[in-house]
């Protein structure tokens, strides 16, 4: 796979402040790389240096060939950009949005194409003002395709949306994705991530606390998958935990149990539940989720900014 980013020891200051402290990751043709952290960890900086709309103090950056630092507009045909926040003239119609964004690039995609794409050709007459928070967003997405970017940058796509409206956003990302469009997504949402992203990167106070995929954040935090289910009168956890071999609890109305071999763990529970004659209500195997690696990472935090060496 080729590589579309590529940032090597990447650092930015504010006066005598670090806020990046010599970041290092990369990005491939045609992923979803999910870029996360907590307010204030860096991460807007980090994706506007990408951009080409700020400048660093030290390293090396290079999207699509290209230092951002030194951006033509050339190199900006060939990257879209979603905005968290888009403000556009709600007396257009979506046709006559697209189209106008369509003339600052020097080779759009056709414009009746693109608002196909987005899911919006029902739409493509009603005005922007019209339009519902999830059509808006996708309006949003269409304008940052009509350039037909190599690499798009996501910022926040689902913020505000309902559920419905969401899972239709993840939809259409993915759509992208088969389609060979590389994208860089960010968003609070941990199960967006875990869902969409092949790679994910958490950054915390101006440094990368962790990048992989879902699973290998997990594993490499040591979380195990939990087994709950409802309990019973008289239930003896301390027989059931020998059958086990790992302690049986009851916490929060739920009796749970750890496991690193589920199948297993399953099995002899199961068995043990015949033998006793024991309906387990409520059954559940509950994986770890980035939610829980998360907030783990997170309540990790170091000092957001650090003093500059002179």
């Amino acid at each position: 796979m080729d590589t579309v980013v590529s940032v090597e020891g990447l650092r930015k200051s504010y006066g005598d402040r670090e806020r990046i402290h010599g970041i290092t990751f990369d990005v491939q043709a045609g992923e979803i790389l999910g870029f996360l952290g907590t307010n204030g960890a860096g991460k807007t900086t980090t994706i506007e240096i990408l951009e080409g709309y700020r400048p660093r103090n030290g390293g090396q950056v290079s999207v699509l060939g290209v230092d951002p630092a030194h951006a033509t507009r050339a190199w900006r045909n060939r990257i879209g950009l979603v905005l968290q926040e888009c403000e556009l003239d709600p007396v257009y119609s979506v046709r006559e949005t697209v189209a106008m964004f369509a003339r600052y690039f020097r080779r759009p995609t056709d414009v009746e194409a693109t608002i196909e794409a987005v899911g919006l050709t029902e739409k493509a007459n009603d005005r922007v003002g019209q339009l519902s928070g999830g059509q808006k967003r996708r309006l949003d997405v269409g304008l940052g395709l009509v350039g037909d970017p190599e690499i798009l940058f996501l910022d926040e796509p689902t913020t505000g949306l309902d559920p419905l409206a969401r899972r239709e956003m993840w939809i259409m990302i993915e759509g992208l994705r088969d389609a060979g469009k590389t994208i860089f997504l960010t968003t609070h949402y941990m199960d967006e991530a875990q869902h969409l992203a092949d790679r994910i990167i958490i950054l915390r106070a101006g440094e990368i606390a962790a990048q992989g995929t879902a699973d290998e954040l997990s594993a490499s935090l040591g979380y195990h998958t939990e087994v709950t289910f409802d309990p019973y009168s008289g239930i003896d956890l301390a027989r059931l935990s020998a059958v086990l071999g790992r302690p049986v609890t009851v916490r929060e109305s739920l009796a749970r149990f750890e496991s690193d071999r589920v199948q297993g763990d399953m099995k002899l529970l199961l068995d043990w539940a015949e033998v006793e004659h024991v309906e387990l209500a409520n059954l559940q195997a509950i994986q770890p989720s980035l939610d829980d690696v998360f907030v783990k990472l997170a309540s990790e935090a170091t000092p957001e900014v650090r003093e500059v060496d002179s």
